[in-house]
């Protein structure tokens, strides 16, 4: 089977978990071919360029999301060489597309529900969700007819319909509010985002010759999977960890913007979401908070399927079943940033010293992505010697901090496993969590843990483990000190989320469920393309449409042919039937 894997700012350019799941996927189907068409987010990403890929994947196509317009290759017709853009009629039909496209996002931001046209649901009085489609369509119909779409996002003709829409009648009043800078922002980010509706991607050698895309988000990598089901049928899966219209949210108020831009971008990736979710065949959610922000978002709950993201449990299969019994060390770990709540970490040691004054803790991990990451540990670092001051027993000896700070690959911890080897219990504070990890990990190893109540935590702790609210050092500390006092409990705790964790979030359980997902929907679409000789409109290839028992020759079967085919008869061990050009015996040939 052809994979197309459609990838925006993660596999085979990024590192770390974004890039994780996928190369899990690719490396643990070898009997699937994987084409990664990856959509690149940041300079840093092509400068790197990608990764190793195993011999079932290759890249079939990389393009930015970023900068300015780049000089890609189109599929153009005869009487559009190069792509050019054609005057008049062109202009006149990309203001009709784009109109269409950016007052259904301008609908949608004045209170409108846009829900995409197959998902069942309602789609306003005016049938926005359509006029969305429309839109959207309507310009991939027209960068595949020729014309040079990435320019006329970027030109004054754009301006003006964005213009007129903004200022026209049942706008939002922030919409009316928008200046010619807002208006030529929106288009500077209209465009990238739409980019990928004019690339290469559409001939034979890319994803008309997939038999099925599977999408890493609802956002810019489906615009290629949804223009591969219009044009060949092809069907489209996809898979969301973290939702992407939930992070735009929540970063789009710290971006430089002005407050139109923001309302009409939000707008946008909002109806193209909608759109993704109810044009795809199948979605599936890494959890139940993304499964929720995709029904809010019009997603059917019958083409709705969670898939836990899968971890290695290999290298955590050697941790002892628990720490000793008079132990007590918390060990966090992750990657340090303010979301993470540090200081909220060191202030429940500080309560819990004063109960268990033998408890040390470890944080491990290097700087996360944020800008503020390094100056967030360096506070920490600052509170924790200000907490906890080093002691020494004499004037000659030097003290010792409860403590420690540490990073993956030193002296002591040069693995998760053996930090989690030394944990008596496990800790997580975070303020803002997605799928925790580093909890997930911990299972493996069957250690205790005590968690915020947070992101997807108690679905992945399911009552192995203590839950506290979150930003709540008391409640942390007190839950710490319960596991420390009883090991016993912490033993039977251990046990289960080891069980636990083993029985949903292996590689093995995600591969094995893709694996299946992927069999169904190609049984379900078998009119998908595949290299079976018999087309359908437009040369593309149509699997199955040609029933195995056509190839026999017409009228009566030769006496014992039923029986003994004439290569295998006496003296024609050796002889095979020839064939002619339609794939047919030849005549005289008989079988």
């Amino acid at each position: 089977m052809r994979i197309g894997l459609l990838t925006e700012g993660g596999y085979p350019y990024a590192f770390g978990e974004a890039r994780g799941w996928c190369e899990r996927l690719v490396r643990g189907l070898p009997g699937h071919d994987f084409a990664l068409h990856a959509l690149t987010t940041d300079a840093r990403q092509d400068a790197r360029g990608p990764v190793e890929l195993p011999a079932n994947a290759r890249l079939a196509g990389s393009a930015p999301l970023w900068g300015d317009v780049p000089a890609v290759r189109r599929r153009t017709a005869p009487e559009h060489p190069g792509g050019r853009s054609a005057g008049r009629r062109a202009r006149r039909r990309f203001a009709e597309h784009f109109g269409d496209l950016v007052a259904a996002c301008a609908a949608l931001a004045a209170g409108e529900r846009v829900i995409g046209a197959e998902s069942g649901a309602e789609s306003g009085a005016d049938g926005q969700a359509d006029r969305f489609a429309s839109g959207l369509y309507g310009l991939a119909d027209l960068a595949r007819a020729g014309a040079a779409l990435p320019a006329l996002l970027r030109s004054e003709e754009a301006v003006r319909v964005l213009e007129v829409v903004c200022h026209g009648p049942g706008a939002t009043p922030v919409l009316q509010s928008a200046q010619v800078t807002d208006l030529l922002a929106a288009t500077a980010e209209l465009e990238p985002a739409l980019r990928p509706l004019a690339l290469d991607w559409y001939g034979d050698a890319g994803l008309a010759g997939v038999d099925l895309c599977h999408a890493t988000s609802a956002g810019a990598a489906a615009l290629p999977g949804l223009l591969a089901k219009r044009f060949f049928g092809t069907p489209l899966l996809v898979t969301e960890h973290g939702v992407g219209l939930r992070e735009h949210y929540l970063t789009d108020s710290t971006a430089p913007r002005t407050a139109p831009v923001r309302v009409l971008l939000a707008a946008f990736r909002r109806a193209l979401a909608a759109e993704t979710y109810a044009r795809a065949a199948l979605i599936t959610p890494g959890g139940t908070r993304a499964r929720r922000w995709q029904e809010r978002c019009g997603a059917d709950p019958a083409r709705l399927r969670t898939v836990y993201p899968g971890r290695d449990a290999g290298p955590f299969a050697a941790v002892p079943d628990a720490a000793p019994d008079d132990s007590a060390t918390l060990v966090w770990t992750g990657a340090i940033a303010p979301d993470k709540d540090l200081v909220g970490l060191l202030h429940a040691f500080a309560e819990l010293r004063r109960a268990v004054p033998a408890a040390t803790l470890r944080i491990i991990g290097g700087l996360g992505a944020d800008p503020e990451a390094a100056g967030y540990r360096a506070q920490c670092r600052a509170l924790a010697a200000q907490l906890f001051p080093d002691e020494a027993v004499d004037a000659r000896s030097a003290g010792e901090n409860p403590v420690s700070f540490e990073e993956f690959g030193g002296p002591t911890a040069p693995t998760p496993a053996d930090a989690y080897a030394s944990a008596t219990v496990v800790v997580l504070s975070s303020a803002v969590e997605g799928f925790p990890r580093s909890l997930v990990e911990a299972m493996f190893c069957g250690r205790a843990t005590v968690s915020t109540d947070t992101g997807a935590v108690c679905e992945v702790i399911g009552g192995t483990g203590l839950v506290v609210p979150p930003r709540n050092p008391r409640a942390l500390a007190e839950a710490c000190r319960a596991l420390l006092a009883d090991p016993e409990r912490r033993a039977r705790l251990g046990a289960a989320a080891r069980a636990r964790a083993l029985e949903l979030f292996t590689v093995e359980q995600n591969i094995a469920a893709f694996r299946g997902i992927y069999l169904e929907l190609i049984a379900q679409a078998p009119g998908g393309p595949a290299g079976c000789g018999v087309t359908v409109g437009g040369g593309v290839p149509r699997p199955f449409a040609r029933p195995a028992e056509s190839r026999m020759p017409e009228g009566p079967m030769p006496a014992g042919a039923a029986r003994t085919p004439s290569w295998a008869r006496a003296g024609g061990r050796n002889r095979r039937p020839r064939y002619g050009a339609a794939g047919e015996p030849t005549a005289g040939q008989a079988w």
